[in-house]
């Protein structure tokens, strides 16, 4: 029996978005989705979820950046350690996949490989790739280097994660969204490590989801939401401690949080159903679907977008595809020469 009990309470905005999530969990399970579309996705989906749980952590990469890195080019003008951390990620996430593959328990050694692999090589190695701290860490306020919170003494780290990983492993009855949650909180509040800890805790949290059934097809990226607003991000796991380790704020953060990026995954995968029905209507080939897919999802498109939804295709070649949606009456034409850009046609749907 663990030692560690969480305590929460579920509230209506939490039980409000676990209904959300299990309904986006449902529509993604029976979806008619392409495999072809889900790897491309869930590869996206990966590079973004590497860019924000690295960025959050005060990498300075560019999307764009992440992006070249991501294909293999260099990026010159990019820190050796933001290019290292943003690709140790990629690692260290294939590392987890294929545990989860293996169907083996969460272990204290699991948690410490996963965060050697973030960061290796990284900083001068002053992270201790996969070691427990033996000093007395702090988190500090970037701008005004004020203390905000001091972790365990280091004695306690072992016998903390021992109980964390006990609790992971035992039949708590907890949900298992709520679940990851708690993970993800209780290994940042233990900080056992000098430095990866936040990096290393939603990491465990998208471990503990893909291991209970909740891997939605490796769609949504939850750092995504984190980095869009930091200071909520932060004031949210600060509010744990300030309400006397009652993790129910958290736990509505973390939940809204997924439902939010699955809610997302839910519209893309609608829009994609309705343009692959579309594109069999109108007998379309596999490009003119993709660009017929980026039609539905915003407001006017470039030949540029064209190219960047479609790597590797001639110009001249997604013009004529352009102008192909265009005589089908699914897209209108708007401007001329440079300043030709492209609409859905309603006449056409």
């Amino acid at each position: 029996m663990s030692a560690f009990a969480p305590r929460f309470s579920i509230s209506n905005a939490t039980a409000a978005s676990l209904t959300m999530i299990e309904r986006a969990r449902g529509f993604l399970e029976a979806a008619k989705l392409s495999s072809e579309w889900v790897e491309r996705m869930s590869q996206r989906a990966l590079l973004l979820e590497a860019h924000a749980t690295t960025h959050i952590e005060g990498t300075e990469l560019t999307l764009e950046q992440a992006e070249r890195l991501w294909v293999g080019q260099a990026v010159e003008e990019a820190k050796p350690d933001d290019v290292r951390e943003l690709l140790n990620y990629r690692e260290a996430f294939a590392f987890v996949s294929g545990y989860v593959a293996s169907g083996e328990p969460i272990t204290e050694g699991l948690v410490r490989e996963i965060h050697r692999r973030l960061v290796e090589g990284v900083r001068g190695g002053e992270g201790s790739p996969g070691a427990y701290r033996t000093i007395q860490n702090h988190v500090v306020n970037s701008a005004t280097r004020e203390v905000v919170y001091t972790p365990p003494p280091p004695g306690d780290v072992a016998p903390l994660m021992r109980e964390l990983v006990e609790w992971l492993r035992s039949e708590s009855g907890v949900h298992p969204v709520l679940g990851a949650g708690i993970a993800q909180f209780q290994l940042v509040h233990i900080h056992p490590f000098v430095d990866g800890n936040g990096r290393t805790s939603r990491l465990l949290s998208t471990l503990c989801l893909y291991r209970a059934g909740y891997d939605f097809k490796r769609l949504f990226t939850l750092s995504e939401f984190y980095d869009r607003d930091r200071s909520r991000f932060y004031r949210a796991l600060q509010g744990v401690r300030a309400s006397g380790m009652d993790l129910s704020g958290w736990l509505d953060f973390f939940t809204e949080g997924l439902a939010t990026q699955l809610g997302e995954v839910k519209a893309r995968g609608e829009v994609v159903i309705r343009a692959n029905l579309l594109a069999r209507g109108k007998g379309l080939g596999p490009r003119q679907a993709t660009l017929l897919e980026l039609l539905l999802v915003r407001p006017e498109i470039r030949i540029e977008d064209a190219e960047e939804a479609c790597p590797g295709v001639h110009r001249r070649t997604l013009q004529r595809d352009l102008k192909g949606l265009v005589e089908k009456k699914l897209a209108k034409a708007l401007g001329a020469g440079r300043d030709s850009r492209y609409r859905l046609h309603s006449k056409g749907l």
